[in-house]
């Protein structure tokens, strides 16, 4: 009875019901005080709405009574984890060309590559009912079931390695104080040239208490199982994850848009779209970096160096050593501190850069304009 409730519920929200609040309880609540189970499949591939329904879940949902999965993909994006440095840990000059956002999630970990060959997996729990390896066995036991070839086994880093060698999952998690979320990626058909493209330092230089990624050899599902289709693979983990929890975990497609279903989570989304959260949050660091300058009249080159130190994604100090005879103390010294208070930021470097250039004329604005977008292409 409780499972054709929570049927019904889906009904009335996929047809387009509008009662909020209480089709959000008969979604997340069992009438018989017992914890039940749920499974979501996300009709999005924005990471943003994503990663807003995640929070939404572990926010709103009573997970004391309820185990969820949430299974979800995303268009081509990287997403970093909570503490990490996003110029040391992606090429934001390619992502920038090739239109691929840059996302930081509220959990810990490493930095990974989406797109839609890889499908994420979001296990919500109480506190007490936390076990990551409990779920990662989930996905390998699906696996095995799903093609016995396969050698799939969760390692002590609470990776998934195929074969001993290759990375097909990493994982992730957030404990709140009642509260728990984990979640892993699963690698079945992603564009592995896409991955290393954009899986690089953007700053050569950067020195950072932050938390650096661990590089692996990775592969697809599909390289060592070419008969493995998304959709096979979906419902073998939806059918793994009841049987491992004793579950009959209804299916649904949600849409983490719809604000009758979930309330607020619009604006969730766009804190995560915010630049004082991508970039804001990122652990204070210094750079430290040689440039190479380049007179274009005169081919005459110079090597410089730049340092600064930056806090809550901005430049709080600036130095620039430039030799004299290159380009005057005073010429470097006004561009080290217009960009004092910045964003570190190219777009907001060339734009406080460019009102020195229009104050300067003659013989040196050619070096202080070289210097500029040096500086400029130093921030990634």
């Amino acid at each position: 009875m409780v499972m054709s409730q929570l049927r019904r519920s889906f009904l009335i929200v996929l047809s387009g019901g509008r009662r909020a609040s209480s089709t959000c309880s008969q979604l997340f609540q069992d009438s018989d005080g017992g914890v039940g189970g749920l499974v979501l499949r996300s009709q999005s591939t924005d990471v943003y709405q994503n990663l807003a329904l995640e929070d939404w879940i572990d926010a709103n949902v009573d997970l004391q009574q309820r185990h969820v999965l949430l299974l979800w993909r995303n268009q081509p994006t990287v997403v970093i984890g909570r503490h990490q440095n996003p110029w040391t840990e992606c090429n934001l000059p390619v992502m920038r060309t090739a239109g691929i956002p840059l996302a930081r999630r509220r959990s810990g970990g490493g930095t990974v590559y989406h797109d839609l060959g890889n499908l994420n997996l979001t296990f919500f729990a109480s506190k007490k009912a936390y076990d990551r390896r409990r779920n990662l066995k989930v996905v390998t036991d699906a696996l095995r079931r799903l093609r016995p070839q396969l050698d799939v086994h969760a390692t002590d880093r609470l990776d998934i390695l195929l074969n001993g060698h290759y990375k097909i999952s990493g994982t992730a998690s957030r404990l709140c104080r009642m509260t728990s979320y984990h979640h892993c990626t699963l690698l079945h058909s992603a564009d592995h040239s896409a991955l290393s493209n954009v899986l690089r330092p953007s700053c050569p230089g950067i020195l950072s208490n932050a938390t650096p990624s661990v590089p692996s050899p990775v592969a697809n599902l599909l390289d060592h199982a070419p008969s493995l289709q998304w959709e096979e693979l979906v419902e073998g983990l939806e059918q793994q994850y009841n049987t491992e929890f004793g579950l009959g975990a209804p299916s649904a497609l949600v849409d983490p848009s719809d604000e009758s279903v979930f309330p607020g989570v619009g604006s969730m989304a766009a804190e995560l779209r915010d630049w004082d959260w991508t970039f804001g949050r990122t652990p204070k660091f210094n750079l430290d970096t040689e440039l190479q300058l380049l007179d274009e009249q005169t081919q005459v080159r110079r090597s410089a160096r730049l340092q600064m130190e930056v806090k809550g994604g901005r430049i709080v100090s600036c130095r620039l050593d430039v030799a004299a005879d290159w380009l005057p103390e005073r010429l470097s010294g006004v561009l080290s501190d217009v960009l004092l208070g910045e964003r570190f930021c190219p777009y907001r470097a060339a734009a406080a850069a460019s009102m020195l250039l229009r104050s300067e004329s003659g013989a040196l604005h050619g070096r202080l304009r070289n210097l500029c977008d040096t500086v400029v292409t130093a921030m990634g």
